[in-house]
């Protein structure tokens, strides 16, 4: 598994790697905070972060296939969206893209969270390692 991550910065790798034994799945994660790190990083194309912004379905799924081309993984999991408290490239609050990219496609979902900061990017962990968690089952 690798972990590419926006707004959550970093927090998906920490928790993933606070569990025993995580070294023996877990190869290492990408924080591309910054737009253009999702490009040189990450390997999303730059026509689609010009067209759309950083926060979308498709930067999700290229952001997860990236981070597992990348770092050598089975599994590329991704996070991005706006945390808030304002809105960032006419997105509200509380919109976040996450994706998961294997040998057999690419999943994605959205999800509309409400709450303050640290609440959206709580509730995105826990619907990053959900979407894992279902991957695998």
């Amino acid at each position: 598994l690798a972990v590419a991550e926006s707004l959550t910065g970093g927090l998906l790798a920490a928790t993933i790697t606070g569990v025993a034994g995580a070294s023996d799945v877990f190869r290492g994660g990408i924080v591309a905070y910054a737009t253009d790190l999702k490009q040189n990083l990450l390997d999303v194309p730059a026509d689609l972060l010009a067209e759309f912004g950083p926060v979308h379905v498709e930067v999700a799924a290229a952001m997860a296939e990236g981070v597992r081309l990348r770092l050598g993984a089975d599994l590329g999991l991704a996070t991005t969206g706006v945390a808030g408290p304002d809105p960032q490239g006419g997105h509200a609050p509380g919109l976040v893209y996450l994706a998961i990219a294997g040998p057999e496609g690419t999943i994605t979902v959205r999800e509309l969270f409400s709450g303050d900061r640290s609440t959206i990017r709580a509730l995105t962990l826990g619907s990053a390692l959900a979407l894992l968690s279902g991957y695998l089952a």
